[in-house]
C-alpha cells in the first residue's frame, strides 16, 4: 500500500505542475473506466510517453494511436487477465518497467510500474482480447471528471485526423489477407464459426489486438420509441480505433460474438477500405473511423458506443 500512495503522490505532483499536460491527459479517459483502472492506466501513458516524442498534448496522431492501445492491451492484462501474443506481451512487460520519474518539474513523467503492484485479475477466461467495459456503479460515474476539461479550445472541431484512412489502411490490408485465409481453412464463412476467435487470432497474427466495448442495452440512447427489448447486452468492436463491427446478445459473449460477425461480414468483399464517415455518438454526430467493404450501403451505420477521438463540442 505504502508503495502505490507513493506513486500516486508522485504522478499528481507531477501533473500538478503541468496544469495543461493534466487537463489533457484527462480527455484521454473513457466514460466506462472506474478511477481505480483509470489511475493505473494513466500512470502507464505517462510512463511511456517519451517513448514517442512525436506525441504533442492535443494533437491526434498516429503514434498516440498507438500508445493509447497499447495502454487498454495493458490495462486488460492486469485488470481482466487477459492474453494476447508473447511479442505483444513482451512488449507492454518492457513499458511498464520503466523508471519513476522523481524531479517532477520535467516535462515527461515515468511514474512506477503498475506491472509490479499487486492485483487480482478476472478469472473470466472468454475476456480474451477484450477491452473497455461500460459496466460501472452509480457512484464511480459520479465520481469521474468532467470530459470538458481538454487543454484545447472547446470550439475546436475534433475527430479522426484526416491522413488517418491512409495511416491505418496498410493494417488493414494485412489482415484482410490474413482473415481470407483463416475462413478458407475454416470452410468459408457460416453460422457455425468461432467468430470472434478468427477476428481474434488474425488480428493477433498481425501484431495488433481487439477493442470491446459493452454497454447494457437498457443504457443505449436513442432507442425506438416504444421497443419492448430492455434486456441483453451490446458490444462494439474496434481496432486501432477504427470500428469494425456491433452485435447484441443475451450476454456479453453472445454480443461479442455477434459484433464479430458483423466485423467478418465486412472482409467478404474483394477489399476493405477505413473511411472516415459519420454517425452518432451520445445522439450527437461525430466524424468516426470505419472499416467498410466495397458494396453499396443505403442505411445509416449503428449509433457508436465509444468514440476514441475528441468530440466537436469538447467532449468525448
Amino acid at each position: 500500500m505504502a508503495g502505490q500512495s507513493t506513486t500516486k503522490d508522485i504522478v499528481s505532483e507531477y501533473l500538478s505542475q503541468n496544469q495543461q499536460l493534466a487537463q489533457w491527459v484527462e480527455t484521454l479517459r473513457n466514460y466506462s473506466e472506474s478511477n481505480k483502472h483509470w489511475f493505473a492506466r494513466r500512470e502507464f501513458i505517462l510512463r511511456n510517453m517519451e517513448a514517442y516524442p512525436e506525441i504533442e498534448p492535443g494533437v491526434p496522431s498516429s503514434s498516440l494511436d498507438r500508445l493509447m492501445c497499447l495502454s487498454w492491451v495493458w490495462a486488460n492484462h492486469v485488470f481482466l487477465g487477459c492474453k494476447y501474443s508473447q511479442a505483444v506481451m513482451d512488449q507492454i512487460k518492457e513499458m511498464s518497467e520503466r523508471d519513476v520519474v522523481h524531479d517532477t518539474s520535467v516535462q515527461t513523467a515515468k511514474p512506477e510500474s503498475g506491472a509490479s503492484r499487486k492485483r487480482g485479475t478476472a478469472p473470466d477466461t472468454n475476456s480474451d482480447s477484450c477491452g473497455k467495459r461500460a459496466n460501472v456503479s452509480p457512484n464511480e460515474a459520479d465520481s469521474r471528471p468532467s470530459r470538458r476539461t481538454a487543454a484545447c479550445p472547446v470550439n475546436r472541431k475534433w475527430g479522426p485526423p484526416p491522413q488517418a484512412p491512409a495511416e491505418h489502411q496498410s493494417f488493414f490490408n494485412r489482415l484482410y489477407k490474413a482473415v481470407a485465409w483463416k475462413l478458407v481453412s475454416a470452410g468459408g464463412f457460416g453460422p457455425n464459426l468461432d467468430h470472434f476467435e478468427i477476428i481474434r487470432s488474425c488480428v493477433e497474427s498481425c501484431k495488433q489486438s481487439l477493442t470491446c466495448v459493452f454497454v447494457p442495452l437498457k443504457d443505449i440512447i436513442g432507442l425506438p420509441e416504444g421497443c419492448m427489448q430492455k434486456e441483453g447486452h451490446v458490444c462494439e468492436i474496434r481496432c486501432q480505433t477504427v470500428y469494425m463491427g456491433t452485435g447484441y446478445g443475451q450476454n456479453e459473449s453472445d454480443a461479442r460474438n455477434m459484433a464479430s460477425k458483423e466485423a467478418l461480414k465486412v472482409f467478404q468483399g474483394q477489399k476493405v477500405t477505413v473511411k472516415i464517415c459519420r454517425r452518432k455518438y451520445r445522439g450527437k454526430d461525430v466524424e468516426d473511423l470505419l472499416l467498410l467493404d466495397d458494396q453499396p450501403r443505403n442505411q445509416g451505420f449503428p449509433p457508436a458506443l465509444s468514440y476514441p477521438f475528441q468530440a466537436e463540442d469538447g467532449s468525448s
